[in-house]
């Protein structure tokens, strides 16, 4: 008989021995391994073939230097990274992030998150990440094409729509990815639209990939209140950040009835008790590239708190999608205590594991980012689909196909949780019914 707590801490020790210094990636390792105990107990012999161990290791991982001149014709050295870390199920799918924070841990830890993400949207796609320490702020386009020119000029020999298919994050929208692609496109002699996704709907990109992590986190947001016998009419909304997954929750929770309150950057929060205006924050953030302090601007009643914490601000539902770890648990006390219904995680691993607990504590409806934003990849992978076939869907088969795919990560989330005698813990739900999906493939395959 495995003795499988013994058994998940062994490996954590492991995972954190060969990995020092990434702790975010110990701690997105340590949020999945620890709610598959009842799994090794069901199921030993995931513990014999060590799936949990070979799950945890990526199958590669890719370092290269990324020269490039700015406009004065100085020259600049950053880091590229891409780590592939599971192809059980499919290419290797995951975004790019250009910011300066990127690390390899931070890739690494994107990328395990990734693994289960993509596994539970049913799609044929294995999990991976890339970036680099670049910071596309206030570089001009020309800056930012020789910088993803000379990236990709190392990165298109390690990727392909049968290999590894990238697409964007944070950093990397449609004009980085076309840049990207140019180039890929130059080096290789052919015009191989499957290998990069979220690109422009004139040229291979799907319709609705703008919009899908932001409408798939409303929709399974939506599936949590139904359970919930609840619904988003009406609910007051507050989301962090003000960039694409942000804005088009935004879009979403106000075409379904709810009431969005407010949204944020990195300088401060805006406030409008009247419900933010869309328009304005699309107008400020997707055309200017500026500070959402300039609101006020245009919005006299609203209200901007410089470096204000937007969790203070009371609220029926609550959406993070700025930032690994943005709350935490004095803010997740705040939110409980102000009545919040649910919270879905657009962001990637925004919640601390303490927020996480308060939330399970006090029968907060949480859904992880591993389900709630699935929606983007989904997405990808139904572009992957258009790519292959050469065909291009209309908005609303494409977005008809994400609602469905958010409605069945919920199902799966919510029978797996129920089968296991843990009744609307979605953490697990997610972990579980991903981690199976993943395993069963790699036990098929047999050691390699």
């Amino acid at each position: 008989m495995v003795n499988a707590k013994e058994r998940i801490d062994t490996i954590y020790d492991v995972v954190k021995n060969r990995n020092p210094g990434e702790t975010e990636f110990h701690q997105a390792v340590w949020e999945v391994i620890e709610t598959l105990t009842p799994v090794l107990e069901k199921c030993p012999y995931y513990a014999k073939q060590k799936i949990i161990e070979r799950i945890c290791e990526p199958e590669r991982q890719i370092i290269f230097r990324v020269p490039w001149q700015d406009d004065d014709g100085e020259v600049h050295i950053n880091r590229g990274f891409r780590v592939g870390f599971n192809s059980a199920l499919g290419p290797y799918k995951g975004g790019l992030r250009f910011h300066p924070s990127v690390l390899l841990g931070t890739i690494k830890f994107l990328a395990f998150e990734q693994t289960f993400k993509n596994a539970l949207t049913g799609l044929p796609i294995g999990s991976g990440k890339g970036g680099s320490d670049f910071d596309p702020k206030g570089k001009s386009d020309n800056e930012i094409m020789r910088f993803c020119q000379s990236f990709m000029t190392e990165l298109y020999r390690h990727i392909g729509e049968m290999t590894d298919v990238p697409a964007g994050d944070i950093g990397v929208g449609a004009r980085e990815i076309g840049f990207l692609f140019g180039q890929y496109k130059r080096i290789t002699n052919c015009y191989e639209s499957g290998v990069l996704t979220g690109k422009s709907p004139s040229w291979g990109g799907a319709l609705v990939r703008k919009e899908a992590t932001g409408y798939g986190l409303v929709y399974f947001a939506e599936e949590m209140l139904k359970a919930r016998n609840e619904s988003l009419k009406g609910k007051v909304c507050v989301v962090s950040g003000s960039g694409n997954v942000a804005i088009y929750a935004i879009e979403k929770l106000q075409q379904l009835g709810a009431k969005v309150v407010a949204c944020s950057d990195s300088g401060g929060v805006i406030y409008d008790e009247r419900g933010i205006d869309l328009e304005t924050v699309k107008e400020i953030k997707e055309v200017q590239r500026d500070r959402i302090k300039a609101y006020v601007a245009q919005h006299g009643e609203a209200d901007y708190r410089d470096k204000g914490n937007i969790w203070d601000i009371p609220c029926d539902l609550a959406f993070p999608c700025a930032t690994q770890n943005e709350l935490d648990e004095k803010a997740a006390q705040t939110l409980v205590e102000n009545g919040c219904l649910a919270v879905a995680e657009g962001a990637n691993m925004p919640c601390t594991p303490e927020a996480v607990d308060c939330f399970m504590e006090n029968n907060v409806a949480y859904g992880p980012g591993k389900a709630a934003n699935a929606g983007g990849v989904a997405t990808s992978a139904l572009e992957m689909q258009q790519n292959a076939s050469r065909d291009s869907w209309t908005f609303e088969h494409t977005e008809k196909r994400l609602r469905q795919i958010m409605a069945n990560i919920h199902r799966d989330c919510y029978d797996t949780a129920r089968e296991f005698d843990l009744d609307g813990n979605y953490v697990a739900g997610a972990n579980i019914a991903s981690f199976r999906r993943v395993a069963d493939a790699m036990l098929a395959f047999g050691v390699i």
